[in-house]
């Protein structure tokens, strides 16, 4: 595992990167400014399906309602060079996971971690809200939200 008080760049990946992971950026950029954390952040998918996206209307309006910002995100595949220059690469699920973990580097795998790892919850993954109402981007918002502290509070030692 990555010596998370040495994280100067985070990558949060989801499957297409226009639901979970941008509202994850969005949420750890807003946190991580709040803490003062000078950080990289960026977000994609292990799936190239919605290359140049903006995010999920129904993400964008369940986060700036929390006062989170999407402005000039965009959906892209997760790259080979991204294992290299992210000190931290975090999975929204075990699909996603483990779609990592198969293209990433052996020397390199140490850099992945699930996301509510960081925290203490009964969620293992972060849902994919894509097919269902706007409750279920409320509640991956309430994971993330939960995730990203933990993270941060991790990083802080």
């Amino acid at each position: 595992m990555t010596d998370l008080s040495k994280i100067t760049s985070i990558l949060f990946v989801c499957m297409g990167n226009i639901c979970r992971s941008p509202t994850a950026e969005a949420v750890f950029r807003h946190k991580a400014l709040e803490h003062g954390l000078d950080l990289r952040i960026d977000s994609a998918g292990t799936q190239g399906f919605h290359k140049n996206a903006k995010p999920d209307v129904r993400s964008v309006a369940a986060g700036t309602a929390r006062g989170y910002n999407f402005d000039g995100l965009k959906a892209r595949r997760i790259a080979p060079s991204d294992f290299e220059s992210f000190d931290l690469v975090v999975a929204m699920d075990n699909s996603n996971l483990s779609d990592l973990r198969d293209i990433c580097p052996m020397d390199m795998q140490h850099k992945i971690q699930l996301f509510m790892s960081f925290c203490e919850s009964s969620e293992v993954e972060v849902p994919d809200p894509y097919y269902g109402g706007a409750k279920g981007f409320d509640y991956v918002l309430d994971l993330v939200e939960q995730a990203a502290d933990g993270l941060i509070e991790n990083m802080r030692g």
